[in-house]
């Protein structure tokens, strides 16, 4: 295929395609996965309030998601995906397995973040007759701000890369230009443009990811 306003055009809807499967995606990865990586926080053995069989369990359970490569899940899910959106290709049908696939990862990247927090700060806080919640939102969320947003720029170059894999099964975006036309079709020159695109997305979100955790960072007040 030669660049022209059809490749171009092309090349525009994909990369609109794979923005939107990347922040649909990671925004439901962070519904999911922020209150389990609390919960691991919490539950855990120096948690606010211990419970180590719940720990054990969402341990566990974490554990086994994450260790199931993205394209087996993605052909896994299949059944779920048509049943929650009705189909289980292009853009709409890549977003579930890719929310499935972050949502695990995220809880680790939170429970990681809560995990930074100087305990005597918790400690200070307890003292003080702070309840469980204020201590959640305000000491644990509020103190590891700057690493939960350097773990949302992780997450979000994380699934880009998680995207354009799903254009091997019939994903939409550029991974599926780039298996379609750049793989199939021997185009070598559309296969170098969409990786040109991919990584500057990827440069694009650490850049704003950086400067935002800079920006949130007290240490540097």
């Amino acid at each position: 295929m030669e660049f022209n306003a059809a490749m171009a055009q092309l090349l525009l809807e994909g990369t609109r395609d794979t923005l939107l499967m990347v922040f649909s995606s990671t925004l439901m990865g962070y519904v999911i996965g922020l209150p389990l990586g609390v919960l691991l926080t919490v539950s855990d053995s120096g948690g606010i309030a211990p419970r180590p069989v719940l720990y054990k369990v969402l341990d566990l359970l974490v554990n086994v998601l994450r260790s199931i490569p993205f394209i087996i899940l993605l052909i896994l899910l299949i059944p779920l995906t048509r049943l929650l959106v009705g189909k289980s290709y292009g853009t709409i049908g890549t977003i579930p397995p890719l929310t499935f696939a972050a949502a695990p990862f995220i809880a680790r990247l939170v429970e990681s973040s809560l995990k930074e927090v100087d305990h005597g700060v918790i400690e200070a806080a307890q003292s003080m007759g702070a309840s469980k919640w204020h201590i959640i939102s305000k000491v644990l969320l509020g103190e590891a701000r700057t690493s939960l947003l350097v773990g949302v720029t992780i997450s979000l170059g994380t699934i880009l890369g998680y995207s354009a894999m799903a254009g091997v099964v019939g994903g939409g975006g550029l991974g599926d230009i780039a298996i379609r036309y750049g793989y199939y079709r021997w185009e070598t020159g559309t296969m170098l443009i969409t990786v040109a695109i991919l990584v500057v997305l990827m440069q694009l979100l650490q850049g704003i990811g950086t400067l935002l955790s800079k920006k949130t960072d007290r240490r540097r007040a």
